[in-house]
């Protein structure tokens, strides 16, 4: 296969950012195919079953793209979405993200995961999607993520980052803020915040 751009199977990678084999094959390209651009180097290896073309964008979202890509049925939460949202400046050291209580835990070589089991109206509302390098992105938002961080506020705290120390500019509001209280049964615990921003 040449290195030309023109070469249909790396524009397909190219324009769908993280792909897995399984992707490619549903459009009709086989892993011989994938695997013969990685051989020349115009494809690379990220994790397993992921690849990129050479020449990648990356952001520094990369790793949450990569989560993603391999975890699509999960959302980021807690401590990873309060750094997605800029309500922290610490960079949790694994990504934190949300599966139904059944679930199974994925088995990623990298990066370290942190699992949340969540249910019902918990598990359900206040999911937000975007789009990180080709890669549709699940994450919490702001305002559920700040009632999720004092539910777990026992579990994250181990971590460094109790509710206490979130960044004061949150964007969704009292009444959002109000409501995923209720929703993750912590309107108590949270009164005293609630009443600081209104």
């Amino acid at each position: 296969m040449a290195a030309s751009p023109k070469n249909p199977v790396l524009r397909v990678i190219r324009q769908m950012g993280l792909v897995r084999p399984v992707d490619l094959e549903s459009r009709g390209i086989s892993r011989a195919q994938l695997y013969r651009l990685v051989r020349k180097g115009l494809v690379a290896r990220q994790a397993r079953g992921i690849y990129v073309a050479s020449r990648h964008p990356y952001t520094t979202e990369h790793t949450l793209a990569q989560v993603a890509k391999r975890v699509p049925a999960g959302a980021f939460c807690l401590l990873t979405a309060l750094r997605f949202h800029g309500l922290t400046t610490q960079s949790p050291a694994e990504v934190w993200i949300a599966l139904t209580e059944k679930a199974r835990k994925p088995q990623l070589d990298t990066p370290r995961l942190r699992v949340a089991r969540f249910s019902g109206a918990a598990l359900s509302e206040g999911i937000e999607t975007h789009r990180l390098e080709g890669v549709e992105v699940r994450d919490y938002s702001a305002a559920k993520t700040v009632a999720d961080c004092f539910k777990y506020r026992s579990r994250h705290r181990r971590g460094g980052q109790g509710p206490a120390r979130l960044q004061p500019r949150h964007r969704g509001g009292a009444t959002e803020l109000a409501r995923f209280a209720g929703i993750c049964r912590v309107t108590r615990i949270m009164q005293p915040y609630l009443d600081a921003i209104a």
